[in-house]
């Protein structure tokens, strides 16, 4: 079971970061004792991308990228079913898989759709590198937040297929049963923004929070 490292004074608060660049700022102060250490640093694009930004500025290492993707639900992008990783392999949410009564035939439409993004993403920002073979590094990923938290898992997976060491899940903001969840599958998850209840959104922790694009990625990771 991994460790739950919070700011109990955030715990349950809305609007908390200014914005991705404040709260990246705020995680690398946690992980200080991580400078000048033999450690690999992967965001989630986007959102996660300018968060990890200012940990590797402060942490004096590269920045390097996992493409995870949702598998989103036929009639809606807001909401998925699961997520894929970089070798294709998927994670399904069973519950819902449950309620909502998705034929295989509509699951496999989903996920081929989701590689097709997830792939020309690696191409676009990854310029189709190969992933490299972590050799029992500490790994810390980063992303904006955890809502159901499946592209975490995604990469997590992912990751530890490729030699991982410690994991370090580092995020602004997290539903606390999500990160609770998380918890048998990382050594540690560091998450500034605790909320429970019964809704939960990634953007309710910051002031400005919009959808990166494409190009906004591929900019600041041009100037690390």
């Amino acid at each position: 079971m991994g460790k739950l490292l919070e700011d109990p004074k955030l715990r349950d608060r809305v609007y908390v970061f200014k914005d991705r660049a404040m709260a990246g700022r705020l995680l690398a102060q946690r992980l200080l004792d991580y400078r000048g250490q033999e450690v690999r640093v992967f965001a989630i694009p986007a959102g996660g991308v300018p968060v990890a930004a200012e940990i590797v500025k402060a942490l004096e290492v590269p920045l390097d990228l996992v493409i995870v993707r949702k598998i989103q639900l036929p009639w809606t992008t807001e909401a998925g079913f699961g997520a894929l990783n970089p070798a294709g392999e998927a994670i399904f949410n069973e519950d819902l898989l449950r309620r909502v009564h998705l034929s295989p035939e509509d699951i496999e439409t989903q996920k081929k759709k989701t590689l097709a993004t997830l792939k020309e993403r690696e191409g676009q920002l990854r310029h189709n590198r190969p992933y490299p073979d972590l050799a029992g590094a500490t790994t810390i990923i980063v992303d904006d937040g955890l809502a159901s938290g499946y592209t975490m898992r995604a990469a997590i997976n992912f990751l530890k297929g490729k030699g991982a060491g410690k994991i370090i899940v580092a995020v602004p903001t997290a539903a606390a049963q999500t990160a609770e969840d998380l918890l048998p599958l990382v050594d540690e998850l560091l998450c500034l923004n605790l909320r429970g209840g019964w809704s939960f959104a990634v953007a309710e922790a910051y002031e400005d929070w919009y959808d990166l694009t494409t190009e906004e990625v591929m900019g600041i990771m041009q100037q690390l």
